[in-house]
């Protein structure tokens, strides 16, 4: 789309045109879903505008926006200037045909301060990018991140016992639904506490102090554990401020520790205006962050949770051809369509073994005629899988799958470091990244692969995958969210 004036701002970022669109149109997506909280939610739910799903609305300003992915490769975009985090995200899902299972999201990434933080899909891109420096190595990024909104499906996980009090009409018993209720629910007053670090004013020091989380503010102890008004100190509140995730806490602020994250007033760019705080673990930091967003957002939070289910019961955005895809069965003298969805389901899982099975054999056709399946089919078969990394070190995976979001079961595989031969699973668990190595198994010239020392055996690692997606077998949990990458 071409516009009158448009450049792009030195540092890479962000310039900006302004034009009116000929034409447009507003879609409010209104639909019908089970409401688990029916008196905090709603019935109705705003409508969002995305230029690559509907039309944008007549008359709407636009401005050029640049997105980073992981591999720091860029895209630059025209889109509304009331464009929402979660639009832009559509719009990537849909330029890159991507699935789009909601946990796309847009990071605000700020290089000289060295901190990075998820923008919540409602949030207007232009207010994030209205507080950058023209000076500053600012950028959005756009990536996965299966774990935010993980905390409504298992709060329990997120807000340990020994870290939250609850009002006393609860009695401290609660089921995961009543926990969330209690944080979105404004006449509820639950609190965060516990001990954290924290970097003093002017100094390279941290000192360890305990702190409390209400709906008031942070505060923090002068007193040892002491909630008394007279003990308890202000640090922060969150009606204009956000928290942040520190990215080198021990590299760059010295930290005690890498769970670091702050507190950054939207007014102040400025490192010394930073509230600067340390975990001792990741459930620590998790809970704090978490904590923090439901006390900014609460309702807003759950909405956006929600709505693309809402959306997906509507579906306005499906296309004709999408729509009229049906199952067909050409196996006799007259094509029919398939109607029952059970038999279709079937006979898509065959065709999957079948074009398996063809694709093997036109590779080991290439290779020795004794060998059943050759290890160049093995090869072939999950190097263009979207969970394998290929050569990716120890470090980095532990990054991607940190990025993407420390829940259970988000995993990948790769090529092993120390051991050409074999291949490395990296999956996360109770919030950590353990690594399993995937050993290959020689049977009388017919090569597998095996997690447990050849007591299961697969012909190709996608079998490998696909049997643990399914059954947990010597692994922690199940395999449930690759990690992706993809490039813009």
């Amino acid at each position: 789309m071409k516009t009158s004036e448009e450049s792009i701002c030195s540092n890479g970022i962000i310039s900006a045109s302004s034009r009116k669109s000929k034409e447009g149109e507003e879609s409010l997506l209104t639909a019908p879903f089970p409401n688990p909280f029916p008196e905090l939610i709603p019935s109705t739910v705003s409508s969002l505008v995305s230029d690559c799903l509907l039309p944008w609305t007549k008359g709407a300003a636009t401005q050029v926006i640049k997105v980073y992915n992981e591999d720091n490769t860029s895209r630059a975009v025209e889109v509304p200037t009331d464009i929402t985090a979660r639009d832009i995200c559509q719009l990537f899902v849909m330029k890159n045909h991507c699935i789009d299972d909601h946990s796309w999201t847009l990071f605000e990434h700020l290089s000289h301060l060295g901190i990075e933080r998820t923008i919540e899909d409602h949030e207007s891109v232009m207010e994030v990018l209205s507080g950058w420096g023209m000076d500053t190595d600012s950028r959005l990024y756009f990536r996965k991140n299966y774990a935010k909104y993980e905390f409504f499906n298992k709060p329990l996980d997120f807000f340990p016992d020994h870290m939250v009090s609850l009002s006393s009409e609860t009695n401290g018993i609660m089921n995961h639904s009543q926990l969330i209720q209690t944080f979105l629910n404004s006449s509820t007053c639950p609190e965060i506490h516990g001990h954290l670090h924290a970097k003093e004013q002017g100094r390279k020091s941290w000192k360890k102090f305990y702190f409390v989380l209400r709906r008031s503010g942070l505060y923090f102890s002068n007193k040892g554990t002491s909630k008394e008004p007279r003990h308890l100190q202000f640090i922060a509140e969150f009606s204009d401020s956000d928290v942040y995730t520190l990215l080198s806490a021990k590299k760059i602020h010295g930290a005690p520790t890498d769970y670091g994250f702050c507190v950054k007033s939207t007014k102040c760019g400025s490192p010394r205006d930073l509230k600067l705080l340390c975990a001792d673990d990741e459930q620590t930091r998790t809970c704090w962050v978490t904590a923090m967003r439901l006390f900014k957002y609460g309702l807003q939070l759950y909405q956006n949770f929600i709505q693309p289910h809402q959306k997906q019961k509507a579906s306005p955005m499906r296309s004709i051809s999408e729509n009229s895809l049906v199952a067909m069965d050409f196996s006799g003298h007259k094509s029919r369509v398939i109607e029952n969805p059970s038999e279709a389901l079937s006979v898509a899982v065959e065709e999957g073994l079948s074009w398996r099975r063809k694709s093997c054999h036109r590779l080991s056709s290439h290779g020795s005629p004794s060998t059943s399946q050759s290890p160049m089919s093995n090869i072939a078969l999950h190097m263009a899988q979207p969970w394998f990394h290929s050569k990716l070190s120890r470090d980095e995976a532990h990054r991607l799958i940190t990025q993407q979001g420390l829940i259970d079961g988000v995993f990948l595989l790769r090529d092993s470091q120390s051991n050409p031969k074999t291949f490395v699973l990296s999956l996360c668990h109770t919030q950590r990244i353990k690594h399993f190595q995937i050993l290959p198994v020689d049977d009388e010239g017919d090569l597998f692969y095996s997690l447990d020392d050849g007591h299961t055996r697969f012909t190709d690692l996608i079998q490998l995958v696909e049997f643990y997606q399914l059954n947990r077998g010597v692994l922690p949990c199940k395999l449930k969210h690759h990690c992706a990458r993809i490039t813009l």
